[in-house]
C-alpha cells in the first residue's frame, strides 16, 4: 500500500472538508522516521506528518482515524480552542468525527526496557534501603523514616 505525499495531501484535504467542514490549507507528508506515533501536528508551521508504516500495517481505515486525530489538533489550534489531548474541546471533537485516541502499535516496534536499579541508598541509622536507577548525591537527601544520613552504594558491590 504505497501512497505519495501528494495523494496524502489530497486525502487529508478531503477528510478535512467532509468531517470538519473546514479546509486544510497547509502541508501534509509522510515521515517514515516516526516510530512510536501514528502522526504529528506542528503548531508553528501547522503541517501534519503521518507514519506510513501505520498505513502499510493497518490500512486506510485506521490511518484515516489518525488523520482525523491530527486534524482535530489542527482545527482546534487555529480556532484558539483546547487542542491538547487533555482538553475537553479536543476529546469532544475527536469523538464527533470518529478519530482514534491512540494508534495501533506497529508489529516489530521496539518497546523500551525500563532501566535496572543500579544504586542503593542505605540509611546509616535504621538501615532502610532505597533503590535508584540513577546516581544521586546522598548528602542532599535524608531517610524518610528516621531522617538519618544516607550512604550510596552501587548494586552488585559490597
Amino acid at each position: 500500500m504505497s501512497m505519495t505525499d501528494e495523494e496524502l495531501q489530497h486525502w487529508i484535504e478531503r477528510v478535512s472538508r467532509e468531517s470538519f467542514g473546514l479546509p486544510f490549507r497547509h502541508k501534509a507528508s509522510f515521515n517514515s522516521r516516526l516510530s512510536t506515533t501514528g502522526g504529528r501536528y506542528f503548531m508553528k508551521s501547522h503541517n501534519i506528518e503521518i507514519n506510513p508504516h501505520q498505513l502499510a500495517a493497518y490500512g486506510h481505515e485506521e490511518t484515516e482515524k489518525i488523520i482525523k486525530h491530527e486534524l482535530c489538533h489542527y482545527h482546534l489550534h487555529l480556532a484558539q480552542k483546547g487542542y491538547r489531548h487533555r482538553d475537553a474541546d479536543f476529546k469532544t471533537l475527536l469523538e464527533q468525527v470518529g478519530g482514534s485516541r491512540f494508534c495501533q502499535h506497529l508489529p516489530g516496534a521496539k518497546a523500551r526496557k525500563p532501566l535496572p536499579y543500579r544504586y542503593k541508598l542505605v540509611c546509616r541509622r535504621c538501615a532502610t534501603e532505597y533503590l535508584r536507577k540513577r546516581k544521586v548525591d546522598p548528602r542532599r537527601y535524608r531517610c524518610g523514616k528516621c531522617t538519618g544520613p544516607l550512604k550510596l552504594t552501587p548494586i552488585g558491590e559490597a
